[in-house]
């Protein structure tokens, strides 16, 4: 409205100015009439002038009506032109506005863009690192080396490489190669020193790096080569010591090459060298030099590392090299090749004709071999040039005799070599020239040859301390005179094996030194020795041996807090284990808590917490907190967890449960691993029915998808199907009735990957019959320990299995395997669970036991005479195969002799009509079940004299009154043999015997079957004990005894089986169980069943109180016996009882003897000792001795003993030699060599 009302205000601005126009028209007509009356009349002019002014004020009135009109129209006119003109820029206005919001939005969003771009750049910027470092190289004469190492860093590093000859080994070059190193940068230095292009070193740089090539390497490039990245964050070096190593001797058994020959003290016809002795052994460097070919210096071999060297032409270019030399030959050559020699001549002087002489006659050098005199040229000395004669002379004799007769002396040095030791000289010198001879200078002060130089005391103290587990550090103490040390030489040898290997081949200045390239787990020791001009010291004393594993520190930071629960005034908190325990077992926890907002942390536990899991208390209601974790072992503590999150202290109210939490993986293999976790603390309104797992793939991707439609009830659960060197991330959630609760931290990423050197469980069968589980850990410390559990979760019961760990390996022993024994056994380092194994103990699966059959060999011979062998097992597989062995030879089914194998019942029988004398000897049964395997033998042989066992003649019939004959037959019956009956200890009389055949019969006219047989158990006595130097034994006397009777022991009323400390037997005339190592829990009420076939008897015992006491007692006292008498002289195995051999034949009778001290060896021939001769050979050894009788004849036969002793007993062992003809058959009680 405003804007309007302005605008009419102008326009009647224009319309008053119109006005004011005509109004100065009609005063401009006023005034031109008054000149116009002037002319005329004045009535006519004033009658004019009065029409004139009535029409002018009509045209007046008319002319600003119509003007105002005029101005109203085009006011309107205007109005709504100005009106439609406002209406078009509002829209524009409009327009502009929309353009202007859309340009300002998109200016925002820039900048939003670009600051949220300068955050990403920020989370992505990382110190540099090396993900692949420099690694160890060992190459030969000829070969390139390249060293190579990979940077990364945001922003990209710029890194220097550079060398220094300090610290430790990390890769090997063989003398006289190319090294090249490959570095992100082109900057190099050694040592020290930038390193510029030469011809002996070439830089090349690329786009990602820069390769540094060394032409001709040398012993002296040895050292630490290094790689500096440079960022805005810092330096930060990654380096490998370059190692040279002499190549192959050039004979065998020669020393290495010298190193870093030096020349010095450089005059016209004289050089000064020096060098350093080789780290391995040699005597003596030999000199040479040459022009085009290599002449010697040097006539005797030169014990010390310096040699003057003369008679060089002026003006002449020189190479030296030098050559260590032993017993063995001369070693390979080092040449100089640090400066060109070059002999220039002196410039030339005033005129002087005859020569002045020298002055400051004296020695420079003094050796115990030779003398190196320096003087003082005569100044001035004239233009031509000058020569020298050497003079000396003996102390306190006048005269002067020539040294330097048979060459010319062109520089003011001279070595003197024919001195006597012990005797004092004087020099002097006269100059020469083409004028004359000088006079003598002044004689030189006593002159005379040094003290061998001594080479230095070896170093003390060597230790070696833990570094890494392929590395140690090494550390010794200096000799107290260092003087003349050069460096130390460092070698190093498996503990106990003395095969010496050269650490380094370039003197070492300091003592600590790095060894690398070690084994892990194995013993190593180590010695050092000293180098100086002299030569090398004797070696120092070997270090304490150390195992090569990595060194403790302090843990890793804990990580992922969680809250577990929160019940408004308390929160239990969880977290993550540190990824490092750093080489000992994490001891426990401490936290620390702070309000959100506050800035200073306080400790909330004094005392660490042994579990990751802590109860927080006296917290406030609606308040928020922080918290952070340390973890600590035996070194200290680790560094700080990154802050939780802040946590809400409020009660838990909410019907879902709480997350899960200590998610852990396990058994990470190609495409698959287990994951475990533990259940949430806070179940909600209803309890856990399962959980929900979802995976994520990438190391920081949230793109989250179930493993599994169907909830996973346990709280593991192994995952396959994944893509082998991925990397993922798990989550769990638990669920109840009300839904799924919050999820738990995301686990640490993991790559789907068969790490190197991982195991896995392995099952199988020890010598002793056990079944065992065997784990074999790649990676472990003094503080590792194997956990073994059934199904992750469920510990193992102490009493059926037994473990055993030896080095980085487990065995989990089965010692009564059965049903119970089924299930998923898993086994994890304590220290680091992702090494970690299982394997599933199906029934499928199953290993036989077949250490301890059910029932040993067993021999029953029925009323018919028929003989029957067996044994039993427990059920065997359809696979089961049997091998039955009779005296060295396999054996199956005959008419004669029948075979029977029940794989289910798991029974071996072996069944005979009637037995033979070539029935008896050894039966071996040789079972195997898959992985299990035994094998258990009979000796069935006869050892009295009578062969045949009482056979029924006639069988026994179903009737009360029969007769009944009992016939047996005696061998090597004399005639003086007598033959008795006894029946119930009493004699019988009325029997038959034939002495000229040895058969003797009784017979029993009538038989009667009494109804209480005495074939029963009711003839076993009463329980009783006996002591052993073992344990207790025992055991209860049968007087009479039946094949099928059974026996069970019971301890407490529990069945008592075989073990380690338990071992029942039985014989025909006792039934026993032995306890071996008695302790107070073996007292208590023990229980003997027989079962004979129709009813159950028992014997008990009590054992306990007196009784026990009196027998514990014994038992220590034999105990005490035993090892007392453990070291006597004995004999171990060896000699059976008989031996046949035929006639011509050799024999050969070996023992083994065991005793400490070593028992004397005797053998016997019929009581008389035998002495080695043609006939007898007789070895001895401290474990074993031999006879061997040489071409036997039946006079050989008899009896052969062996007679051994010591301070603590002895033994005698007696064995029947029996030698039979050619066509002869050996007797059957006999052992048959062939």
């Amino acid at each position: 409205m405003a804007y309007i009302t302005h605008q009419r205000l102008q326009r009647l601005q224009r319309s008053y100015c119109r006005m004011e126009q005509c109004s100065s028209s009609v005063v401009s007509f006023q005034q031109h009439s008054q000149y116009y009356t002037r002319d005329k009349s004045s009535n006519i002019i004033k009658q004019q002038i009065n029409n004139h002014q009535t029409n002018l004020n009509y045209f007046m009135l008319y002319t600003n009506r119509e003007i105002l009109k005029e101005t109203m129209a085009a006011d309107e006119e205007y109005e709504r032109e100005q009106w439609t003109m406002f209406g078009n820029e509002a829209e524009r206005v409009e327009i502009d506005v929309i353009r202007n919001q859309q340009l300002l939005c998109t200016r925002v969003n820039k900048i939003a863009l670009r600051k949220q771009v300068q955050y990403l750049e920020q989370l992505s910027q990382k110190a540099p690192d090396f993900p692949i470092p420099l690694r160890a190289h060992t190459v030969w004469q000829g070969m390139t080396v390249k060293l190579s190492c990979t940077v990364q860093g945001c922003p990209t590093p710029k890194p220097e490489v550079k060398a220094l000859i300090t610290s430790s080994l990390v890769a090997e070059v063989i003398h006289h190669k190319s090294i090249i190193l490959y570095f992100l940068a082109c900057f190099f230095y050694f040592p020290g020193v930038q390193l510029h292009q030469s011809s002996n070193v070439e830089i090349k740089t690329f786009d990602t790096k820069a390769v540094i090539t060394l032409r001709a390497a040398h012993k002296e490039h040895e050292g630490l080569y290094a790689a500096r990245l440079r960022t805005t964050d810092g330096i930060q070096e990654h380096s490998a010591f370059v190692y040279l190593t002499d190549a192959s001797a050039a004979v065998v058994g020669g020393p290495a090459s010298p190193l870093a020959v030096q020349v010095s003290d450089v005059n016209k016809d004289y050089v000064f060298l020096t060098w350093q002795p080789p780290s391995a052994d040699g005597a003596s460097p030999v000199c040479d030099l040459g022009q085009g070919e290599w002449v010697r210096c040097n006539v005797d071999v030169q014990k010390i590392c310096h040699y003057p060297v003369f008679g060089l032409k002026e003006g002449t270019l020189y190479q030296f090299r030098v050559r260590s030399v032993n017993q063995a030959g001369a070693g390979l050559v080092t040449v100089d090749r640090g400066r060109t020699i070059t002999i220039t001549k002196d410039e030339l002087e005033g005129r002087i004709k005859a020569p002045f002489p020298p002055t400051n006659v004296h020695a420079c050098e003094v050796s115990d071999t030779y003398v190196v005199l320096s003087w003082t040229e005569p100044e001035p000395r004239g233009r031509e040039p000058l020569t020298f004669y050497v003079e000396r002379s003996l102390t306190g004799k006048n005269s002067w005799e020539m040294v330097s007769l048979d060459m010319v002396v062109n520089s003011p040095r001279f070595p003197v070599f024919d001195l006597v030791k012990g005797k004092q000289y004087y020099f002097r010198v006269r100059s020469v020239n083409k004028y004359g001879v000088s006079d003598p200078s002044e004689p030189s002060t006593p002159i005379s040859l040094g003290k061998p130089q001594a080479v230095p005391a070896p170093p003390h103290s060597v230790m070696a301390i833990r570094d890494t587990d392929t590395s140690v550090l090494l550390q010794w103490q200096e000799p107290e005179d260092k003087n003349g040390i050069l460096g130390y030489y460092l070698y190093y040898s498996e503990a106990g094996k003395h095969n010496w290997k050269t650490v380094n081949n370039k003197p070492f200045a300091k003592n600590r030194f790095t060894v690398h390239g070690l084994k892990t787990w194995k013993d190593y020791v180590f010695r050092v020795k000293c180098v100086s001009r002299a030569g090398n010291s004797s070696y120092s004393d070997e270090s304490q041996p150390i195992m090569v594993k990595s060194a403790i520190y302090v843990p890793s930071a804990p990580s992922a807090i969680a809250l577990l629960l929160c019940t408004g005034s308390e929160m239990v908190l969880g977290w993550r284990a540190p990824f490092s325990d750093g080489g000992s077992p994490v001891r426990g926890y401490y936290l620390d808590q702070k309000e959100k907002g506050m800035e200073i942390w306080r400790e909330v536990n004094v005392k660490p917490v042994k579990e990751r899991q802590f109860k927080v208390c006296n917290l406030t209601s609606g308040h928020f907190y922080q918290f952070h974790v340390f973890a600590a072992n035996m070194v200290g503590i680790g560094k700080p967890s990154e802050p939780s999150e802040a946590f809400l202290c409020e009660k838990w109210t909410m019907p879902e449960p709480g997350c899960p939490y200590d998610l852990e993986i396990r058994e990470v293999r190609n495409g698959s691993l287990v994951l475990l976790w533990a259940a949430p603390l806070y179940e909600g309104r209803s309890p856990v029915t399962g959980y929900l797992l979802e995976i994520s793939q990438g190391d920081q991707s949230e793109n989250w998808t179930a493993l599994s439609e169907k909830t996973i009830s346990d709280t593991h659960y192994k995952v396959s199907a994944l893509q082998m060197g991925e990397t993922y991330r798990f989550r769990v959630s638990a669920i109840n009735e009300a839904g799924v609760g919050h999820a738990s931290l995301p686990s640490e990423p993991v790559i789907a990957q068969t790490q190197p050197g991982t195991k896995n469980i392995e099952i199988g069968v020890d010598d002793d019959g056990f079944i065992f589980l065997g784990y074999e850990a790649a990676e472990m410390n003094d503080e590792s320990k194997f956990l073994w559990s059934k199904n992750y979760t469920d510990p193992i019961g102490a009493g059926r299995v037994r473990a055993e760990t030896k080095t980085n390996r487990s065995v989990l022993t089965f010692t009564d395997p059965s049903e119970e024994d089924l299930g998923l056994y898993t086994v994890n380092m304590s220290d680091n669970p992702q090494q970690s194994s299982s394997y599933d103990f199906t029934a499928e699966g199953k290993v036989v036991n077949l250490r301890a059959p059910l029932s040993a060999w067993q021999v029953e011979v029925s009323e018919k005479g028929s003989v029957r062998l067996w044994l039993q097992t427990e059920s065997l597989s359809n696979a089961a195969e049997l091998r039955l062995i009779f005296n060295d030879r396999e054996i199956s089914s005959t008419p004669h002799r029948k075979i029977n194998f029940d794989k289910a019942k798991g029974l071996v029988e072996i069944l005979f009509d009637q037995l033979s004398q070539e029935d008896e000897g050894s039966y071996t049964a040789q079972l195997r079940d898959g992985r299990a395997k035994n094998q258990f033998t009979l000796v069935f042989v006869d050892k009295r004299p009578t062969i045949f066992a009482p056979a029924f003649e006639n069988a026994l019939c179903c009737f009360y009154r029969c007769c009944l004959s009992l016939l047996t037959q005696v061998t090597n019956a004399k005639k003086e043999t007598s033959l008795k009956w006894f029946k119930d200890g009493l004699e019988v009389t009325q029997v038959a015997y034939d002495p000229s055949s040895g058969v003797s019969v009784l017979t029993i006219p009538q038989v009667c079957v009494m109804k209480s047989h005495p074939h029963t158990a009711l003839s076993a006595s009463s329980l009783k004990i006996q002591s052993t130097g073992e344990g207790f034994k025992l055991y209860c006397s049968l007087k009479y005894y039946i094949s099928f009777l059974k026996t069970s022991w019971y301890f407490k009323e529990k069945r008592i089986d075989e073990e380690a400390r338990t071992k029942p037997g039985s014989s025909m005339q006792k039934v026993w169980i032995e306890i071996f190592n008695p302790t107070e829990n073996d007292k208590g009420k023990y229980t003997l069943e027989m079962f004979d076939g129709k009813e159950t008897h028992k014997r008990f015992l009590d054992l306990s109180g007196q009784a026990f006491d009196d027998a514990l007692l014994e038992h220590q006292r034999l105990n005490y016996f035993c090892l007392f008498v453990s070291d006597r002289a004995k004999v171990t195995k060896g000699l059976p009882d008989v031996v046949a051999i035929m006639e011509g034949k050799s024999l050969c009778l070996t023992c083994y003897i065991d005793g400490e001290p070593a028992p004397e060896i005797f053998w016997l021939r019929n009581d008389r000792e035998i002495f080695s001769q043609d006939h007898f050979t007789i070895t001895k050894a401290p474990k074993c001795s031999s006879i061997t009788i040489n071409n036997v004849n039946v006079e050989d036969s008899g009896k052969y003993s062996i007679f051994v002793r010591n301070k603590y007993g002895s033994e005698t062992v007696d064995v029947t030699v029996s030698v039979y003809k050619h066509g002869e058959k050996p007797p059957a009680n006999a052992v048959e060599l062939s």
